[in-house]
Parts: structure tokens; sequence; C-alpha cells
């Protein structure tokens, strides 16, 4: 296999829970309950229902399970049936560098390989932690976005990585998992263009599974190509161009989990700091009296969810969520941005339509070039009466240097659960990830979330 496998394969091979220090398990353990949470938040969408019927159709010899029903399927059906609804809401956790993307959109990869395999719960932790050192230095690495390629190129290794990691493979065999897997799935980035389906919640779930299969062909004597990076048509000629990584967490380095932000609203994670800042702003504000709003930011944010046409004017949720029109319009409104912001009625509301209208958004190449290390918006309301008001923000609730803490992701996590599971169930469930280091089988865990 070429380098660049190679070095990622020893990596994950080689990491111990014995590497993994008290805030590593702390972060690792607050993004697997935060994921959950969010899967409880996603569990009755469209996407998911459409996932478990699917799921529900397959079997396997190792059987994992789905999340809510508890219901018996592959694992791979698993992987693509819990990641998409841990992503679907888009509340699930972020990570942002020079590529960007959800490093949960991998957990239903790793639960449902952990769960068949009935590991411990250390074991399941270490190959979490594995899978988001994997997707996090290629982030740092790899700009794939300006390429107009999709995320599921940092998912499908990380949930290879993991996925192997479990199934026990040694240090070769999991090259060709993840050779397997980089070079049978790179997707395009149109799951993210123009107006948004219900698969841009999904996409991500399918580069989990994938990566599953990648594991599972590799553990049964598939072998990958032999220079799936670095070789003629590989990965740095057609995708990414030439990148080395760089040393990863262990050895007195910080692990990347630590790094990887939890939302507080749930909507796109470049709309979180303006979120805060609008919130800020609103109280004694008359809508009708507003003349303009005037928000400059970073190109990442203006290309990503504020410079598209079909941002002002949302037909779909997964439009809304990515509409930074939208968001701002909402929480000037109600004050809050939750679930229940998205329906169809607001999409045709005249005094958010009208208040949209209002809105400008444009880069400050200020901004443009102090990011990724700050995510600063700025905005300015201009009333009528030409009063104007100014906020600014950088790094929002959930950030790694601004971060929830444990209350915070319990109150989430519990608010979550609340439509399919009980608060009793919540507590139950809490209690059993609060202490998954110290479990034995982490299939009697995960358990805990069938309703």
């Amino acid at each position: 296999m070429d380098q660049t496998t190679r070095r990622l394969a020893a990596y994950v091979s080689a990491l111990k829970y014995e590497n993994l220090g008290p805030a590593t398990i702390a972060a690792a353990r607050n993004r697997f309950i935060d994921s959950i949470g969010c899967a409880f938040g996603g569990y009755r969408s469209d996407a998911a229902e459409v996932a478990r019927k699917v799921a529900m159709a397959a079997s396997g010899v190792s059987a994992a399970s789905l999340l809510g029903s508890g219901a018996s399927t592959s694992m791979e059906m698993a992987a693509f049936a819990n990641s998409v609804m841990i992503r679907y809401l888009d509340f699930n956790d972020t990570y942002i560098s020079i590529g960007a993307g959800h490093p949960s959109d991998m957990l239903g990869a790793v639960i449902a390989v952990a769960e068949a395999r009935q590991v411990s719960g250390r074991d399941f932790l270490v190959a979490m932690v594995a899978a988001y050192e994997i997707f996090i230095e290629l982030a740092d690495r790899i700009p794939i976005r300006s390429r107009g390629w999709d995320q599921g190129v940092y998912v499908v290794l990380g949930s290879a990585a993991a996925a192997g990691k479990l199934l026990g493979l040694d240090e070769n065999t999991l090259g060709e998992a993840l050779s397997i897997a980089i070079t049978a799935n790179i997707p395009t980035r149109q799951t993210r263009s123009g107006e948004l389906a219900m698969w841009k919640g999904c996409a991500t779930a399918a580069a989990a599974r994938a990566g599953v299969f990648a594991a599972l062909l590799a553990q049964a004597g598939m072998t990958g190509p032999t220079a799936a990076f670095e070789g003629r048509h590989g990965v740095w000629e057609q995708v990414t161009g030439p990148f080395e990584p760089g040393p990863m967490g262990g050895g007195g380095r910080p692990f990347a989990v630590e790094r990887a932000a939890i939302k507080f609203f749930p909507s796109e994670y470049h709309s979180q700091a303006p979120l805060w800042s609008i919130l800020k702003m609103r109280r004694g504000i008359v809508l009708d009296q507003i003349a303009a709003i005037n928000l400059q930011t970073y190109h990442l944010t203006w290309s990503e969810i504020g410079s598209e046409p079909e941002k002002w004017a949302p037909k779909t949720r997964e439009t809304a969520d990515h509409s930074l029109p939208f968001l701002i319009a909402a929480a000037l409104r109600d004050g809050e941005i939750t679930s229940e912001s998205f329906s169809e009625r607001n999409f045709r509301d005249p005094q958010l339509l009208a208040l949209m209208a209002r809105i400008r958004i444009s880069e400050n190449q200020d901004f443009t070039q102090r990011f990724p290390g700050a995510l600063i918006t700025e905005i300015e309301i201009v009333m009528q009466d030409g009063r104007r008001m100014v906020e600014r923000a950088e790094h929002p609730r959930g950030h790694a240097q601004n971060p929830m803490t444990d209350a915070d992701v319990d109150g989430k996590f519990r608010l979550l659960c609340r439509g399919v599971a009980g608060d009793e169930q919540a507590g139950r469930m809490l209690a059993a990830f609060r202490n998954l280091e110290n479990t034995g089988n982490f299939a009697e865990a995960f358990a805990t979330t069938r309703v």
C-alpha cells in the first residue's frame, strides 16, 4: 500500500485505551451523548422512516439494531439508518477547518460494529476516537469543498478505520479496508448546493455504511488498490492534491475529538454565531420598524448559507436550516431557533419573507483571512428612525474555545429525547452513557435506547 494509507492504518492499529486521557474520554462521551440525542430528535423525520424501512429488510449473521425500535438488521444497514437519525436535524457536532463536516456522522458505523461484536465500552471509545482522528486530520489537510467534493470523503475513511479497529483487523488488513473505502466512495458536493433535498441528511450516512462494508470485505480477504491515494488516477491526482498526514493525537498531543464543536441550535454550523448575536439584539426591536439588516461574515458562511437565491425562498426543511436569512428572521421574530422553526407555514409567512428581503449578507475579507482561527460575524440592524445597533460574535457556545458543559449536553439530550422517549428513559440512557468507559458490553448500554 502507499505511504498515506500505511500511516493512517498504522496509527489506528496502534491506538489503545491507555493512550486516552480523562479529557479525551470526557470529550468522546459528551459527543456520543449529544449524537444519540440528535438521533432521537431526528427519529420521526421522513428520511429516518425511509432508512429504517430499508434497513428492516436486511439481516446479518452478526446483527446490529436500530436506535429506538431495536429492530435487528445488518451492521451496514444499522450504520446507515442510525447515522441518518443522528444527522438529519443538522444538530450534531461539527468540525471547522480548511475542510469541514460532522464527525458524528460516523457514529452509526461505530455503534453498529461495536454492538454486533459486543465489545466493551472502552473499545467503543477507542474506535470512536480513532474515527474522529482520521476525519479531523483529513479536514485539516484537504479543502475538498472548493474542489466540488463532499465531506463523505472524510466519513468513509473514519468509518472504515473504526469498523476495522472493532473487527480486530491487523495493520495490513486495515490498510486494505481504507484503500477499498476511499477508492470506491468519492461523493460530489451537489448534495449541499441549491435547493436541498432529504439526501442532504443522508449522504454521509451512506459513507458510514460504505466504511463498514469496506472493513467487512477486507476482513473476508478482499484486497484494495495498492496506491489508493498516491497512484495514477488515485485520490491525490483526481480529488485532493498531495497531502501528508501530520502527527495525530497521543504521545502528549491532544486528540481531535476534543476539538469538535457541539451545536446549540439545530442549524448549519456557520449560523451559530450569527444567531447568538441576533438574539442579543432583538430585545425592544419592533420588526416592522427595521429598515435593513446588514451582515458581514467570512467567505464560507456567505457561500454556504448566504449567497444562493434559494436561501431567500426556502421550500424544504433542509434548505431552511441552511438559510442564514431565514434563520436570522425567524430568530428575530420568535426569540429562538428550534426544530419547530422549520415548519412549512414559516416558509410562506409574509412577515418572515418581508423581513428576509431586508437582509443583506456580504463577505468581509478580513474575517475570511482570520478564518478558521476565528469565526467572526458582525450584524448591523438599521431602524427606520436612523438608529443603528451592531453586534459581533466569534466563537459560539459549543465551540472548543467556548465549550458546553456536561449539564448543557445532558439538557439538550433530554429535550431531544422528549418526543420519542420519556424523561425517565432519558435518565436511564444518560446513566449508562456517562459510565461508558466502565461498561463491559457496549451492546447493553446501547440497548437502553429501545423504546
